[in-house]
This record gives C-alpha cells, structure tokens and sequence, in this order.
C-alpha cells in the first residue's frame, strides 16, 4: 500500500491545509482530513474528508486504527502523536517539530505539567501565534518526508 498522509484537521491551521493540498497536486500523494465537523477538500485531487461523531478523542482513534507505519500524520495532539509513535508511525506538528520514540515521552511530560500548571491558575494562554517560522518548519519537514517516498 502506498504512504498518504492524514491529517488531524479539527485544529490543522488553514495555512498547512493549503501547503497539503498544493503537496498532493505537486506529487499525487492520497491526503485524508479527520475531524468532527465539516471539512471542505477540492474536488478531482487525491484526498478525501472523513467526519467522525463528536466526542472525546473520536478523530484521533479514527486515525490512529486506520494510519500506516508508511504513512505520515500532521497533528498537535500530543496524545494522539504518542500512539501514532507507539505504533511506528511517522507524527509532525503543524510547526514542523516531528515527533520522534526520543521525544515523545519528554513532550507528555511537558504537556501534563502546563496543563496542572494552567489548572491551578499559575499560566495563561496558549502557544504563540503561527509565525512565518513554523510556516517554513513545516514545509521544509514535509517536503523531506514526500522526497524520503520517492526513493
């Protein structure tokens, strides 16, 4: 079976929506879109949106039964990324950081704490706003991952 890339698309900034779409012209390469709302995909290209239920972690088990250990998925969700290592397969941020059996374990961590952390009141607000960066990070991360299927 060929690699393809899925995509946790219920947090998936619009801007790496559009660098995967212009990817899948470029190389033909089957995208698929999970989320639990609407996701509007052009028609005549290789991809394909999948709307699953509401509900906790829905998306991501979704993508986690149905993802490849030659596939690639895009996706801020820690947890999810964890599984999808756990199971050999390739896991990037929309920032271009991949996720690796190295890092996962650090990054939980870190989620977690910022989350007690947050909880109790002793940090505000979120990640920074998608920068110009993260933008290049990531098209630099995928363009290598679609150059690693052509060999």
């Amino acid at each position: 079976m060929a690699a393809a890339i899925w995509v946790d698309a219920d947090a998936c900034p619009i801007v790496v929506k559009d660098m995967l779409i212009r990817a899948c012209e470029r190389t033909g390469i089957f995208i698929t879109f999970v989320a639990n709302q609407p996701v509007r995909v052009p028609a005549g290209l290789p991809m394909k949106a999948v709307q699953v239920p509401a509900g906790f972690d829905v998306a991501d088990n979704y993508i986690v039964q149905h993802a490849d250990v030659q596939d690639l998925v895009i996706t801020q969700d820690i947890p999810l990324a964890a599984e999808l290592v756990k199971k050999g397969v390739a896991a990037v941020t929309p920032r271009g950081q991949f996720h690796t059996k190295e890092s996962i374990g650090q990054r939980l961590a870190i989620r977690d704490l910022m989350s007690d952390l947050r909880d109790a009141g002793m940090v505000r607000g979120g990640p920074p706003p998608f920068s110009q960066g993260d933008r290049q990070n990531f098209a630099n991360q995928l363009d290598k991952w679609l150059a690693q299927r052509k060999r």
